[in-house]
């Protein structure tokens, strides 16, 4: 096993700031600074002119709803390649007041930033001693090295071994640092990717992605204590979160942004769960009157309902929820990453194991069998249109089409032999040429293969194929993601045109709120698995923001 030395970069004591906060800690002095920070993906902006700073010693939060740029700052902080491969940045970033340029992970590291990423780089067959000492390994000399050059150095597991011990140590996990990554759960996982940051010696400044997102509620406390001890050190932390409850429990500083850009920021003292929450999600309404309907959707006639509801889907756990579906209604689902709402049309739509009870019309549903859900005249469009909702090698007529020919027998003819069908060629010719006109669907027509389509087209024909099969249930999921922004309006204004024209039941599964509020008579926000409360669509900012954090509000409007 090779053993890279990276330059070690010494630094007078009071810069390290190996002490508690406040001693020998200049007021003015920062770790790191960004000065007029933006970034672009293909012309669409998404950091705009962030100024922000961190102090040794300092627990500095950074929150907002998903997509107002947090990953996308930490991973420029971090010199991650996919924002150099991508153009770069504009503004600059200083460590102790000095211009750096920090390009590569390998660059940051050198400079005393280390990550604890959302997703683990952890190696499941190795122990977790040689998780931790990865890359930075320790050698001891011996004969044959003494000779022909210390590459023939051998590891010296003891002092591995005592390193390892003393950074669980620092976390307060008590387990034998000999154990295979592969054999701890996952909550375990994450103390070693923290305590791989917390052994590397020139460590000034850490930033923590959403590091209790995997964790129990008893494993995120211990964290947050090991964050703060890790403060008291001197260490700078970054700590990138969707629970405001952690925030205000250990942070100094809160820097919310929006959109992209940085909304304010506070210290702790200064302001309250209901402020950050309000100024997260507080965004001029974009509400146009919408078309009205025959008859309106009625607390009486309810066409499903989820009781005790379940799904085991990674990262997206649903935990025993509750929710009544009006019909004809849009009823829109929102919620930070991570607390469950992608996994409910998943799990009820067979593709992730769910138990509990789905009824339907007054009838319970078979669950973990897509055909009956199917059968029960319920489509899904997946938030994985590429992965999961397309044939991109295929047609934009196969793509929309197969399902109804699957599930359905529809554009089948019959032959001369007993019970033999075959594809009627003109049907769906004709067929998707006529939904490629209503839809507006931009293509050279029906044979073009779907991969050359753009993302908004690529989701007008999942949303064609789920359209074919005429349910009266549709469940769309992240309907806009990764589309530009004439081609989201455009697809909200289908989903309204399903639910007036057809009078189908739309459930939109969204991380935009705004576009949730929008469209939606109703929005379910779904907190840690469960339901935290139902709004209307105009209910204030401060309500949608803490219930979201998961506050219950003293009443709820639904």
């Amino acid at each position: 096993m090779s053993s890279p030395v990276f330059p070690s970069l010494w630094r007078p004591l009071w810069r390290h700031n190996y002490l508690p906060r406040g001693v020998l800690q200049l007021p003015e002095s920062t770790v790191l600074e960004l000065k007029n920070i933006t970034k672009s993906y293909f012309g669409v902006t998404v950091l705009k002119g962030i100024n922000l700073s961190v102090k040794p010693g300092e627990i500095h939060a950074i929150v907002g709803e998903n997509g107002a740029g947090k990953s996308t700052l930490m991973n420029l902080i971090f010199g991650m390649p996919v924002i150099h491969e991508t153009g770069g940045f504009e503004g600059d970033i200083l460590m102790d007041g000095q211009p750096v340029k920090i390009s590569s992970p390998r660059q940051a590291m050198e400079l005393g930033i280390g990550m604890v990423h959302q997703e683990f780089m952890l190696i499941p067959g190795f122990t977790i001693t040689e998780n931790i000492k990865l890359n930075r390994e320790i050698t001891k000399p011996n004969l044959a090295s003494k000779v022909l050059g210390s590459g023939l150095e051998t590891l010296d597991f003891p002092a591995m071994r005592k390193d390892s011990r003393q950074a669980l140590e620092k976390l307060g996990l008590a387990i034998d640092e000999s154990t295979f990554v592969s054999r701890l759960p996952v909550g375990y996982m994450q103390f070693v990717e923290i305590a791989r940051e917390i052994d590397k010696k020139n460590a000034r400044l850490i930033v923590f992605d959403e590091p209790t997102a995997v964790l129990a509620e008893s494993e995120a406390d211990q964290l947050i204590a090991a964050m703060k001890r890790l403060a008291e050190q001197g260490i700078a932390i970054l700590f990138i979160t969707h629970r405001l409850d952690e925030v205000m429990a250990c942070s100094d500083t809160i820097s919310i942004l929006r959109d992209g850009e940085l909304v304010k920021t506070l210290t702790r003292n200064e302001t309250s769960v209901g402020e950050i929450a309000e100024l997260m999600v507080g965004r001029k309404l974009e509400r146009s009157p919408l078309p009205g309907r025959a008859t309106e959707p009625s607390d009486e006639d309810l066409i499903l309902e989820l009781k005790d509801f379940r799904v085991e889907m990674p990262g997206e756990r649903v935990r025993g929820l509750n929710l009544k579906v009006r019909r004809g209604e849009i009823l829109g689902i929102g919620g930070l990453a991570g607390q469950g709402k992608v996994g409910i049309a998943n799990g009820v739509m067979g593709l992730y194991p769910a138990s509990g009870h789905v009824i339907k019309d007054g009838v319970e549903l078979r669950l973990n069998d897509p055909k009956a859900a199917l059968e029960a005249k319920m489509a899904f469009v997946s938030e994985d249109r590429r992965g999961v909702g397309l044939l991109l090698d295929e047609s934009i007529a196969v793509n929309i089409v197969l399902t109804s020919i699957e599930t359905q027998n529809k554009f089948l003819r019959w032959t001369i032999l007993p019970g033999v069908r075959l594809l009627d060629q003109k049907a769906v010719h004709d067929y998707t040429l006529k939904i490629i006109k209503d839809l507006d669907i931009r293509c050279t027509g029906p044979n073009q293969p779907v991969r050359r389509l753009s993302g908004g087209n690529q989701q007008k024909v999942c949303l064609a194929r789920a359209f074919s099969l005429h349910p009266e249930i549709l469940w769309v999921s992240e309907p806009t993601r990764g589309i530009d922004i004439g081609a989201k309006q455009l697809v909200l204004d289908l989903l309204v045109q399903f639910n007036r024209k057809y009078g189908m039941t739309i459930i939109m599964t969204s991380s935009e709120l705004n576009e949730l509020r929008r469209i939606c008579d109703r929005i379910a926000l779904v907190y840690k698995g469960k339901v935290a409360g139902i709004l209307k669509p105009d209910a204030s900012d401060r309500d949608f923001g803490l219930m979201i954090a998961g506050k219950q509000l003293a009443k709820e409007v639904g």
